[in-house]
């Protein structure tokens, strides 16, 4: 390969670049990217890519790939990606519509670099993970270290490289929104090697990793919360794009969108999301931060009716908003928390949103107010509060003039003296507050001072920048106790942090991803955490483990961890009867049917079996289903009687 990697490719594609902003019609863009490749093609030494090694570990296919053999007559699109990274996420829409249009057998193949940011990123089970949240289906290589990213001089995620049917780097894009200049080059480049007969139509070995995955209730459930009651949870089902809120026994109240992803208001039959993050609740209100949407949808669970708040269904570009909400486009919003202004008369009557898209903190007006350093708004109003935009760790005691990256979880502490909003900022692998009072945004744990460095994360328990977390995603506070907990999520732990003191300890977690309910909170082990938070009682503490596929349950008193994962078993049935002891014989009541047609008949139990493993203090529910048969006399028919259940527990 010529010395400079893409660095090659600039001089040309420089000229290119300018002649195609000068460029009117669709033609005459065409005929300059053809006299390009025309130009590239007939180097007297072609610029190539280095052969991927035979080491690396691949994904989505039946084997390793040789980009010289296997990829020999093909034009590839090289995506070089870190599945953390926002930007890397807004493109994979453009791939998808892209291998949509062109296939192996068109002469196209897609392949994913994974160059990762952080340590979990390397492992290969967890950019499994990733490749089924996000529905990739292309090949994709783990360059744990990244040595093509290197080789090639690869200066930032995401970035794709354009390759020729001789391994021949032709184009690189770097960044996102470059979707009309992809599938122009693309199409120009099938075109310009087809002509010349140097495209091959054969297939390439893709065996995609979602189709080896069983079925599950939960599929990487991003955020849960819970109502001020504490009786009802609502879970961001994100992998099957829908809501659920539950009551706390199991018991499903509403499933509202899924299984696949879809943009729709309506009733809850119709509604349809796509990969929802952030729910905040008050009384029978939902609001949803439906992600790749770049929506906020509301749910009314009264009217059963969802409708559309803010956004405009694609993605946003604009950096200060002030449009009526459903006027306003806005970027992957990630969570969502209510507040109030510093002038409205009605609690909560602002809706703060994440918006990792745009590395900033938004505000919907849900009733007119002010905000700090604002002027008044109208109801309807959605408008940036904090953050410039620029993917910085930047404080600031001017909230514009501060910058965040990619925060992706909320919490509202109301009280004295906090009165503030914490931000889970995953990419700078910080925690960070913002006055609502003043707007002022400080740092809290994690991190270091200089803005722009974006690489201080580890797994370090201490005070203030000397604690060290790694891509954190969620945060809740805990108002009984003045306490704040974080989902350190690249670390698979929840992390307590006392924002008097600053201190940051590790509550749960092992640091290693896993799915072990221990005898203690420490000995537990989960997977990519993404979302928690704690019941006003200050007892319960809920945490969607998202790559775990489930719904774990910290109670904070007695220090005991447990799992909630078989409670949607019990989906469409009527519960009915309490809690038994089943350590004596349980009698329930039963009603014989009118008509029967043998006086032998046999029920069919399906019950929730909660139990404590002995030895420990682990408490686990699990779904149970038996039968026993029944015997219907004639003058029982249509009647109401008790049914001893015949049961015995075994154990090993």
């Amino acid at each position: 390969m010529a010395a400079g990697g893409l660095a090659g490719l600039l001089p040309a594609q420089t000229q290119l670049e300018y002649a195609l902003l000068d460029a009117d019609t669709a033609q005459e863009k065409e005929n300059l990217v053809y006299q390009y490749l025309k130009k590239v093609d007939g180097r007297e030494r072609d610029l190539t890519v280095p052969e991927l090694g035979g080491d690396l570990q691949w994904l989505n296919t039946e084997g390793p790939i040789s980009l010289h053999k296997d990829l020999c007559g093909k034009v590839v699109v090289l995506d070089f990606f870190t599945y953390c990274c926002i930007n890397c996420l807004h493109l994979l829409p453009d791939l998808h519509a892209l291998e949509h249009q062109y296939s192996d057998k068109d002469g196209l193949v897609i392949v994913g670099v994974h160059s990762a940011k952080f340590p979990n990123e390397k492992v290969l089970d967890n950019i499994k993970s990733a490749i089924l949240r996000y529905n990739i289906v292309h090949p994709v290589v783990n360059d744990a270290d990244a040595t093509l990213w290197h080789e090639l001089e690869v200066s930032c995620w995401p970035t794709l490289v354009i390759l020729g049917p001789r391994g021949n780097m032709l184009f690189s894009l770097v960044g996102e929104g470059h979707r009309e200049k992809l599938f122009l080059f693309t199409s120009i480049t099938l075109k310009f090697y087809k002509e010349r007969g140097q495209i091959k139509d054969n297939n390439i070995g893709i065996k995609l990793y979602r189709d080896s995955l069983p079925p599950s209730p939960l599929l990487f459930p991003g955020k849960v919360t819970v109502d001020n009651s504490g009786e009802r949870l609502v879970i961001a089902d994100t992998g099957h794009h829908r809501i659920l809120v539950t009551r706390k026994n199991g018991q499903i109240l509403h499933a509202i969108g899924g299984p696949n992803s879809g943009r729709r208001d309506g009733r809850f039959s119709e509604a349809a999301f796509n990969s929802p993050q952030g729910i905040a609740i008050k009384n029978n209100v939902i609001y949803v931060a439906d992600t790749e949407n770049h929506l906020i949808r509301k749910i009314d669970l009264e009217l059963e009716m969802v409708t559309t708040v803010a956004g405009i269904g694609i993605q946003g570009v604009d950096k200060e908003g002030g449009a009526k909400g459903e006027e306003q486009p806005i970027s992957s919003p990630w969570d969502v928390v209510f507040g109030s202004s510093i002038s409205g008369t009605q609690e909560d009557d602002v809706l703060w949103i994440a918006m990792a898209g745009t590395h900033q903190i938004w505000a919907l007006m849900l009733e007119g107010g002010k905000l700090p350093k604002g002027s008044d708004l109208k109801k309807g109003v959605c408008l940036r509060f904090a953050g410039s935009g620029n993917e910085e760790n930047r404080n600031n005691a001017y909230p514009h003039k501060a910058g965040f990256a990619q925060p992706s979880g909320l919490s509202l502490a109301p009280e004295d003296p906090w009165n503030c909003l914490f931000v889970a900022d995953s990419e700078s692998s910080t925690v960070r507050t913002i006055s609502l009072k003043d707007g002022a945004v400080k740092h809290l744990v994690g991190g270091e001072r200089d803005p722009l460095n974006l690489f201080a994360f580890g797994d370090v328990d201490g005070a203030g920048i000397n604690a060290k977390l790694q891509h954190p995603l969620g945060v809740t506070w805990d108002k009984k106790r003045k306490l704040l907990y974080v989902a350190d999520s690249y670390n698979h732990k929840i992390k307590v942090v006392d924002p008097k003191m600053k201190n940051c300890a590790t509550l749960a977690g092992t640091g290693e991803a896993g799915n072990v309910v221990g005898s203690s909170f420490t000995q537990s082990a989960f997977n990519e955490p993404g979302g928690l938070c704690v019941e006003d009682n200050g007892r319960l503490m809920y945490v969607a483990d998202t790559n775990n596929h489930q719904i774990k349950v910290l109670d904070l008193e007695t220090k005991i961890l447990s799992m909630a994962n078989n409670m949607w078993l019990l989906q469409g049935q009527c519960l009915t009867g309490e809690i038994k002891d089943v350590s004596c014989q349980t009698v329930i009541p039963f009603q014989l049917p009118r008509s029967c047609v043998a006086a032998e008949a046999v029920l069919a139990i399906k019950v929730c079996l909660y139990y404590c493993s002995k030895g420990s203090s682990a408490c686990m529910m699990k779904g149970v289903s038996f039968s026993q048969p029944l015997q219907i006399a004639g003058t029982n028919q249509g009647s109401s009687t008790q049914v001893e259940l015949i049961h015995t527990f075994f154990t090993n």
